[in-house]
């Protein structure tokens, strides 16, 4: 024990002194490359997987709430709506609940003009949401989607609020060119225009027909909420006649990160084969899920790369570094300096490089590349991307860098270590 002790000492003293001995330039450039590194491990891994963590967090903050109650599939409502909303507003951790009407509608612009030849119509099919302004705000602030125009507010009947992406002027599938695909053309704020959707009259089926006026044109980055119209709930259930008040989906904000007694208090009062009680994370669709997966190991490829670039940068350091001291370490070794302490010293360089690289790159990441992109995100049409670096995901990273640094910084070293002594010393 005592011997590798010795060792130790020895190796970290002729590490010392090698590395104080140094070019001042080498030194900066192989920590400013070993810097890089940890950036590449850390921040475009964490700009992939941030570009979804971005979109999950819009998801949340602009759609689904929390918790998102919905009918399981072929299931047309969710059955006692109201006891559900009364339910949820009554449960500690509860800060806003939206109950929304969703019905299959279309939209038609340009009223008393028929297109001519084989000009569609300008019309648009899709969702309809009936909501009541007030809750809808607390759950989703819905207000600050607003593009052009104002928002719904009480006892707005008659307005209508259109989603960007149905409008050809403000959508990001203006160009699209798909069978029965059409897009309104032209739509703006003070425009009316028709809106068409299913109801009943006596018990039967029928399409009911009404003029609205734009009141505003939303833009969201989530689809659910920019590929649909919003009118008041009191105005779509006197269109379809509802008179039983259930809804298609109720979303949930709560003021307390752990959901888990509100899940349980929610599931326990429905009937799970008919109604989906979900967290914002499990009613997230699954080709987002698909992507983070998919980006997830994207940049862990790309940062496999770059380790591999930086252990081949160590090695060549310390081999090329050895080399040229191969009659100095002849000596060290003819006067009785051990070769583990000699190799134990190449260790320590390499050590040198990776931690003092490894802890700039941390300094960087969490002092300002990460402060930076949570004020500044990324601008990306599906989210708003940020950094998503924790410091633990960070350090185990840094662990890796500083074992494949070690593991180049040795490998050099006992290859010219173990050379004859007499021939080092002579050149040979």
């Amino acid at each position: 024990m005592k011997k590798y002790l010795i060792s130790l000492q020895v190796g970290f003293f002729l590490a010392f002194r090698q590395i104080k001995r140094a070019s001042i330039g080498t030194t900066v450039l192989i920590i400013f490359i070993m810097t890089l590194t940890f950036l590449n491990l850390v921040v475009v891994n964490g700009i992939l997987v941030g570009l979804l963590t971005g979109s999950y967090e819009q998801f949340r903050d602009r759609y689904s709430g929390d918790i998102l109650i919905t009918p399981q599939e072929r299931i047309a409502n969710i059955e006692k709506s109201q006891t559900l909303v009364s339910l949820a507003k009554s449960l500690g951790g509860v800060e806003a609940v939206s109950a929304r009407t969703v019905v299959s509608g279309k939209i038609r612009a340009d009223l008393g003009q028929n297109p001519s030849g084989k000009e569609s119509p300008n019309e648009n099919g899709g969702s309809v949401v009936g909501i009541d302004p007030e809750d809808e705000e607390k759950v989703t602030g819905l207000s600050d989607l607003v593009l052009e125009g104002k928002a719904l507010e009480p006892g707005d009947e008659g307005y209508i609020l259109v989603g960007a992406s149905l409008i050809k002027e403000y959508s990001n599938f203006a160009d699209a060119n798909f069978p029965g695909f059409t897009i309104l053309r032209g739509v703006k704020v003070g425009d009316k225009v028709r809106l068409t959707i299913n109801g009943s009259q006596n018990g039967s089926a029928v399409q009911i027909s009404k003029e609205l006026i734009v009141k505003g044109i939303i833009k969201s980055k989530v689809d659910q909420v920019s590929q649909r119209s919003f009118v008041l709930d009191s105005e779509l259930r006197k269109l379809t006649q509802n008179i039983d008040l259930n809804v298609q989906e109720i979303a949930i904000k709560t003021s307390v990160p752990d959901t888990g007694e509100i899940l349980f208090a929610l599931k326990s009062q429905t009937d799970l084969s008919k109604v989906r009680v979900q967290t914002y994370k499990e009613a997230i669709p699954s080709f987002l899920r698909d992507i983070e997966s998919t980006f997830g190991v994207l940049g862990n490829v790309i940062g496999g790369i770059a380790l591999v670039v930086a252990s081949i940068t160590i090695f060549i350091v310390i081999f090329i570094n050895a080399v040229t001291r191969r009659k100095y370490i002849g000596i060290l070794k003819g006067i009785g300096i051990s070769a583990r302490a000699i190799e134990t010293a190449y260790i320590f360089q390499a050590i040198f490089y990776g931690l003092t690289g490894s802890i700039l790159g941390f300094g960087l990441v969490f002092l300002f590349l990460k402060p930076y992109f949570d004020q500044n995100p990324l601008d990306f049409p599906f989210s708003d991307g940020i950094l998503a670096a924790s410091v633990s995901g960070s350090l185990a990273r840094a662990g890796v860098l500083m074992l494949i640094t070690l593991l180049a910084g040795f490998i050099p070293a006992r290859i010219i270590v173990k050379k004859n002594t007499l021939d080092s010393i002579l050149g040979r």
